[in-house]
């Protein structure tokens, strides 16, 4: 696991009309501080990074469809660096993901139908606190072809 990356299940209630799904309280320990809310709908096969935050905490949950998050650590100091992290998040794997700044980030829809993945960001989307780079840059040791067996 990469350092300071840290995964919460999170809690459906379902009942016969359908069912809430929880993503982040304030008094959630890991709950930091709010800056904004958004969704980012991933179609299938398709690639979501790479991408760097320098402040932003994400705190990703995918409550419909399904993702494969990937995480890359090139901090200096970290314990973790050269690590990749996959994780599968999404409906048959409910839970909130909480990323570190500092970390390369990316995510590829996987499964039939469009994942929506909502990010409770710990400040407003700031231009100049992000890097991107292309997702099959040579610089993050990763590839996102299927694998299969």
């Amino acid at each position: 696991m990469i350092a300071g990356v840290e995964i919460h299940p999170l809690r459906q209630i379902p009942d016969e009309r359908g069912k809430v799904m929880h993503m982040l309280r304030r008094d959630d320990p890991w709950f930091a501080e709010f800056g904004e809310v958004y969704f980012s709908v991933v179609y299938p096969g398709a690639i979501k990074g790479w991408h760097l935050h320098a402040r932003m905490t994400l705190n990703y949950a995918v409550p419909s469809g399904m993702i494969k998050l990937v995480i890359y650590d090139d901090r200096e100091d970290s314990p973790t660096r050269g690590d990749v992290q996959e994780i599968f998040i999404g409906e048959d794997h409910y839970a909130l993901v909480r990323v570190p700044p500092g970390v390369w980030n990316g995510f590829k829809g996987v499964g039939v139908k469009p994942a929506i993945v909502a990010n409770c960001a710990s400040i407003p989307h700031d231009p100049d606190e992000i890097v991107r780079l292309d997702p099959f840059t040579a610089r993050i040791p990763y590839r996102w072809d299927l694998r299969h067996g």
